[in-house]
C-alpha cells in the first residue's frame, strides 16, 4: 500500500497558516489581558464614591435598590464582562475567517514559489522514465527569474545534464571509432592465416592451427560487428520508413535458423505495421531468432516468432523458445553487454554476449519497449512493442 505523504506545498501552507492563526490568538489574548487590567484599575475609583445625600437625589430610589453608587458599579461590571466576552468571541471569529483567507493565499503563493521545482521534477522524471534516457540528456531547463536558490539548483541540474550528455556521446563515439579501427587488423589477420594455411606444403598441424585461428578471428569479427551495430543502434534515427514486422519475420525465418535442423522455427506473422530503420529492425528480428536457436535444447527444440497489432495500435513481436529454465532474478541482467546466464565470458561460447543488448538499443531507438519472461517449462519469451504506423500508399 502506498504510504500517504504531504507535499511540500501543503506543508508550507499548513505551517504558515498555523503561524498566522497562532499569532491572531496571541493578539486576542494580549488585548483581553490589557482590557482586563484597565477594568481592574477602574474598580477602586468607584469604591471611593459614597452615598448620595437625599437632597441631591433627582428622584427617590425604588425600594430595595440600594445606594446609587452600588447600582452603577454593578452595571459597569456587567458591561465590562460583556465587552470582554464579545472581544473574545468576535476576535476568534475574525481570526478564523481571516485565517482561512490567509491559508488560501499561502496555498497560492506556495504553488507559485514552488513552480520552478515542479519544472525540475517533471524534466528529471521525463528523462528518467524515457526508454532512451541516455539520448535525452540534451534537454535543458533554462530556468529564468531571480538568481535565488531555486535558480541555482536548476543551473546545477543543467550542468549535470550537459556533462552526462557529453559522457554518453563520448562513449558511443569511442565504441564506434575503436570498432572501426579494429576491423582492419582483423581482416588482415584472416587473410594472412588463410594464405599460410592454403600453402601447398603446409603440414596438417599448420592447417589445424590455421583453422583454430580463423575460428577465433571470426569470433572477434562478430564481436566488432556487434559493437558497431550497438553503437549505431544507440544513435537517434535519422529517417523513418514504413515497415511491417510480419514481412521481416518471414524473410528472416527463411534466411536464418538452425543449419542442421535441430531447432524447429515456427512463424505466425500477422500484420504489425510500424516505422523505423528497416535494416536495424531486421537485425532485431535476426538477433532474437539466433538467440533463441543458440540457447535451446540439444534436440527437439523450437523457436516461435509471432507478430500482431495490439488493441491500442502498437506493433508487437513475440519470440518464444524452448530451452533451459531461466531464473527470474537473471532476467534483468540478460540485457547487459557480455552477460550470459552462467555469468561466464568464455572464449568458446557460441555468441559474443551482445544479442539482447543490441535488441534493447534498437527498440529504444524506435521508441518502443522490450520485456523478458521465463517459461516454467524452460526457455524465454521476448516481447517487443513498437509504435504503430498506418500504411499510406501515396507516401
Amino acid at each position: 500500500m502506498k504510504r500517504f505523504r504531504l507535499t511540500l506545498r501543503t506543508r508550507l501552507t499548513l505551517v504558515y497558516g498555523a503561524l498566522f492563526v497562532a499569532a491572531g490568538l496571541v493578539v486576542i489574548a494580549l488585548t483581553w489581558l490589557l482590557m482586563q487590567q484597565q477594568f481592574l484599575l477602574v474598580g477602586p475609583a468607584w469604591d471611593s464614591v459614597g452615598p448620595i445625600p437625599a437632597e441631591e437625589r433627582a428622584e427617590p430610589l425604588p425600594q430595595g435598590t440600594g445606594e446609587p453608587a452600588d447600582v452603577v458599579i454593578r452595571a459597569i461590571s456587567a458591561t465590562q464582562d460583556q465587552a470582554l466576552a464579545a472581544l473574545v468571541t468576535w476576535g476568534v471569529i475574525a481570526v478564523a475567517v481571516v485565517g482561512a483567507v490567509a491559508v488560501w493565499v499561502c496555498w497560492l503563493m506556495a504553488g507559485r514559489m514552488l513552480r520552478p521545482l515542479a519544472t525540475i521534477t517533471a524534466t528529471a522524471r521525463r528523462i528518467a522514465d524515457a526508454p532512451d534516457a541516455d539520448r535525452r540528456m540534451h534537454e535543458r531547463l533554462n530556468l529564468t527569474g531571480p538568481h535565488d536558490e531555486v535558480r541555482e539548483l536548476a543551473d546545477t541540474f543543467d550542468g549535470m545534464l550537459a556533462r552526462l550528455d557529453a559522457a554518453f556521446d563520448g562513449q558511443r563515439r569511442f565504441i564506434a571509432n575503436a570498432s572501426h579501427e579494429l576491423r582492419t587488423p582483423l581482416t588482415l589477420n584472416r587473410t594472412l592465416i588463410e594464405v599460410a594455411s592454403d600453402q601447398p606444403g603446409a603440414s596438417a598441424e599448420v592447417r589445424l592451427l590455421g583453422a583454430t585461428l580463423l575460428e577465433i578471428n571470426a569470433r572477434h569479427e562478430r564481436l566488432i560487428d556487434g559493437l558497431l551495430l550497438l553503437a549505431r543502434s544507440e544513435r537517434e534515427l535519422g529517417e523513418r520508413r514504413f515497415v511491417d514486422l510480419a514481412d521481416l519475420v518471414e524473410h528472416v525465418a527463411e534466411s536464418t535458423g538452425d543449419a542442421d535442423g535441430a531447432v524447429r522455427v515456427e512463424t505466425d506473422a500477422a500484420e504489425a505495421p510500424t516505422s523505423g530503420d528497416p535494416v536495424l529492425l531486421e537485425h532485431l528480428v535476426r538477433n532474437l531468432l539466433q538467440n533463441g536457436v543458440r540457447h535451446n535444447l540439444p534436440e527437439g527444440g523450437w523457436v516461435r516468432l509471432e507478430t500482431r497489432t495490439a488493441p491500442d495500435g502498437r506493433a508487437m513481436l513475440v519470440v518464444s523458445n524452448s530451452g533451459p529454465v531461466v531464473p527470474e532474478y537473471e532476467l534483468p541482467t540478460l540485457f547487459e553487454p557480455f552477460r550470459r546466464l552462467d555469468g561466464e565470458r568464455t572464449a568458446g561460447a557460441p555468441g559474443v554476449g551482445l544479442g539482447l543488448s543490441i535488441v534493447r538499443a534498437i527498440v529504444q531507438a524506435h521508441g518502443g519497449e522490450v520485456a523478458l519472461a521465463s517459461r516454467p517449462e524452460g526457455g524465454l519469451v521476448v516481447t517487443v512493442t513498437l509504435p504503430g504506423e498506418r500504411y499510406d500508399p501515396a507516401g
